[in-house]
């Protein structure tokens, strides 16, 4: 008992140092998560500003867009506005999303997971219903042939043909699953997410210092346990911050770290890197290009290729209304407006259609570089004011109707029986 007892005494005026703050310090957690590689999900990724901002950008703006079918007919295109698929695109689809919710929210599921799908419920031939999926409930089951490709797809407790799914896939090899931005950068989200977790951390505590509480005699259990309290007080950033110190405690700063030191720097270098891999830019027309169309191309390749017949692919296909986006800037609609006037792209009644607005009898007409000369679309006669004379352009065999219909643009009119222009 006398050995027992000496060894008790050696401690009894022995120092107490107490690191603080008592709760989690937050680079415990920045380091935990770099040390274990904390793994990423799309979740945790959506909490990060960069990526957030990035993906509700190119998902909104492809979201807003409609979606319109094509007819090509003998060297006219003309599009369809009352085909069902028109309808479901843009539209009530038969699901609980509709046509707007559905494209952004597959456009978000492009970018983060690689894969973005949709079943499409028939009737015979007929679409009748579009039913997002969401990637989890997918299971895509492949051939072995490297050369003969074939894919089904397990969606709950059924199997369903590759025309029968809609699958946006990116940067795919076998064309059922693809590769978004949480997988390819992992690394780079990981830290980004844990710097997130630090400066939580670091909000959580005020910004109080870190340091140490260093006593000259020991302490009970129970002042140990008032003082760690009113330390997490002092830290929870919700209550008093001040803690009274008795004689005997001392407070003693720790060193900021590097990771500290650099945090700023580290942050805004990780989001320009986000912005890189999203291709974000100030200027939204290099976004649109870099961002944005080649999400649009591979929508509209998937879309035509299941949602046409077999017998509709030759002549008919779906296509993006980029023309949508200008909508907002009413200067740069009307600007593209006139420049595709000027050069004899649109007349006035197919702008004016553009913008919801009834047609005017007479506007059908085509200014060409030559500004004295009309020409209606309508009835295919030119007008040249200067010389009040009207000319109507007709399809003819003979050698001389290229020769006639110049002559013509020129104020030179002579009758022809076999065609070419002919005096009105």
């Amino acid at each position: 008992m006398g050995f027992i007892n000496r060894v008790k005494s050696l401690f009894k005026n022995d120092v107490d140092i107490t690191q603080t703050p008592p709760a989690r310090d937050p680079s415990d957690v920045l380091l935990e998560a770099l040390l274990k590689g904390e793994n990423i999900d799309r979740n945790k990724a959506m909490t990060l500003p960069a990526v957030s901002s990035a993906v509700d950008l190119i998902s909104g703006i492809i979201a807003s867009m409609p979606i319109k079918l094509y007819h090509y007919n003998q060297g006219k295109i003309e599009e369809i506005r009352n085909d069902a698929r028109v309808r479901m695109l843009n539209g009530s689809t038969g699901d609980v999303l509709n046509a707007y919710e559905m494209k952004k929210i597959w456009t978000e599921d492009y970018l983060l997971d690689g894969n973005g799908y949709g079943v499409l419920i028939r009737d015979g031939n007929n679409i009748k219903q579009i039913k997002y999926v969401e990637p989890i409930y997918v299971a895509p089951y492949n051939n072995p042939d490297p050369i003969f490709k074939y894919v089904t797809f397990l969606i709950g407790t059924k199997y369903w043909k590759y025309y029968d799914v809609l699958k946006f896939l990116r940067n795919t090899k076998d064309g059922a699953t693809g590769r978004g931005v949480v997988q390819e950068i992992s690394k780079a989200l990981e830290t980004a997410f844990s710097t997130l977790t630090y400066q939580l951390g670091l909000v959580k505590t005020g910004g109080n210092k870190k340091g140490f509480l260093q006593s000259e005699n020991k302490l009970s259990q129970d002042a140990i346990d008032k003082l760690k309290e009113a330390w997490r007080k002092m830290y929870a950033n919700n209550t008093e911050n001040v803690v009274v110190l008795n004689n005997g405690l001392k407070f003693q700063e720790s060193s900021n770290s590097s990771v500290e030191m650099q945090l700023n720097e580290s942050k805004e270098n990780l989001e320009k890197e986000i912005e890189k891999v999203f291709h974000i830019h100030d200027d939204f027309d290099l976004t649109f290009k870099e961002a944005i169309y080649p999400i649009i191309r591979a929508f509209t390749c998937a879309i035509n290729e299941v949602m046409l017949l077999e017998s509709e692919k030759k002549n008919y296909f779906f296509e993006f209304d980029v023309k949508e986006i200008v909508k907002a800037n009413i200067k740069e609609r009307f600007e593209a407006y006139k420049l595709a006037k000027d050069i004899g792209m649109m007349t006035i009644n197919e702008i004016r259609k553009e913008e919801n607005m009834n047609s005017i009898e007479g506007m059908d007409i085509i200014p060409f570089t030559l500004a004295s000369v009309l020409f209606d679309t309508e009835t295919q006669q030119f007008y040249i004011p200067n010389t009040n004379a009207t000319a109507k352009f007709t399809k003819s065999s003979n050698d001389n109707t290229l020769e006639k219909n110049k002559n013509a643009l020129n104020g030179e009119f002579g009758a022809s029986k076999k065609g070419g222009v002919e005096n009105e």
